[in-house]
């Protein structure tokens, strides 16, 4: 793809709030999707941080000809999606704050490119975005579609003629069946390290997608297909975080006794519940549902249960389009989706919603 040299309808008024008396930030419209149950981008202000970022030839930025820098082994998707996490908490347990300036304890900037440098093990201090987009840095191919995305992937938006708003983010999955929105990670001014549905490359913007060269596709499926794949991994979710996943994690807080109204936002009410049930099982108490949490936090439910717990069971499968009323009662239609659906991702099919059955239920979109 050529770098194209038109403003965006987002830097048009990035330079009028810029004009308008050099303020320090100006509202930029971007697709996002804070909330997956809009239809419209999301406005996000783009605070003084946002600075143009490292050029190629900055100390700041690891030269792409460095290759004996650069990660030469194979990466698995789930240890780059786990490189990720990390800094979702390595700040005192808060994410690692943003800066195109400084580094990290671990060695790299601080930025959007920098955090995805971290996660696919690049040189240090890592690449700028253009770097990780140019084929001869060697580290990506553009992909022909946005379809093509799997876990690992990123979508990049490296405009030349747009240093304020050049922006990287690690895709993880789809967040439905539509492929409308998906679940990334992300290192965003004023934020920090964030992951939440996003639409960047989903439509008509700067964003084009990208897979990292020395990726692999894991270790393959394991037990007789009857325990998901390595890719399949528990969702995270935290204060900000929308969808059909939190409204499952708030049925199975109210199954436990912690109830929350089940309206798919991640609010303070949510987070409150999630630390009284992670202090109730000796769990950290941060606040955030990940793969500990959920461990405790799912019930199995089968053929007869009722409640809170198989309306979160078929929440879930209906973002896999089985169409079922969401009424707490396992039925035959219930029972017929989970066979299915256990079918369909090579598990045991025992029509019984177990951990490996809601652990692929929540992590293979």
């Amino acid at each position: 793809m050529s770098l194209r040299s038109r403003f965006t309808r987002r830097t048009r008024i990035a330079l009028i709030g810029i004009a308008a008396g050099g303020v320090a930030a100006a509202i930029v419209v971007v697709p996002s999707l804070a909330d997956s149950g809009s239809s419209e981008p999301a406005a996000v202000a783009a605070q003084a941080d946002y600075g143009p970022e490292p050029e190629a030839d900055s100390k700041l930025v690891t030269q792409a000809g460095g290759v004996s820098t650069m990660a030469t082994a194979t990466l698995s998707p789930d240890t780059m999606i786990n490189r990720a996490r990390t800094w979702l908490t390595a700040n005192n347990g808060g994410p690692v704050p943003y800066s195109m300036e400084r580094v990290w304890k671990d060695g790299y900037r601080q930025d959007c490119s920098g955090f995805v440098s971290m996660a696919l093990g690049l040189g240090k201090p890592g690449l700028n975005t253009v770097g990780l987009a140019d084929s001869k840095s060697g580290v990506t191919t553009r992909l022909s579609s946005v379809s093509q995305l799997k876990k690992g992937d990123l979508l990049i938006d490296y405009r030349t003629d747009d240093g304020d708003f050049r922006h990287v983010v690690i895709f993880e999955k789809w967040a439905n069946t539509a492929h409308s929105a998906y679940y990334a990670y992300e290192q965003r001014g004023t934020y920090g390290t964030t992951y939440r549905q996003l639409k960047y490359g989903i439509g008509s913007d700067n964003y084009d997608p990208f897979r990292p060269v020395k990726l692999g596709g894991g270790t393959g499926g394991g037990g007789g297909g009857q325990v998901p794949s390595p890719s399949v991994s528990w969702p995270v979710l935290k204060s900000g975080s929308q969808g059909a996943d939190v409204k499952s994690a708030q049925q199975l807080l109210t199954a436990q006794g912690y109830s929350v109204a089940a309206d798919s936002s991640f609010g303070p009410n949510t987070r409150a519940a999630v630390v009284k049930f992670q202090k109730s099982r000796s769990l950290a108490a941060d606040g955030v549902i990940g793969p500990n949490t959920w461990a405790k936090l799912i019930k199995v439910v089968k053929s007869g249960s009722s409640g809170s717990a198989v309306k979160a069971a078929q929440t879930q499968l209906n973002v896999y389009n089985y169409g079922l009323a969401v009424d707490g009662g396992f039925g035959t239609k219930t029972k017929s989706a989970v066979v299915a659906f256990q079918k369909n991702h090579k598990l045991e099919v025992d029509g019984v919603v177990g951990p490996n059955t809601w652990r692929t239920l929540l992590g293979s979109r």
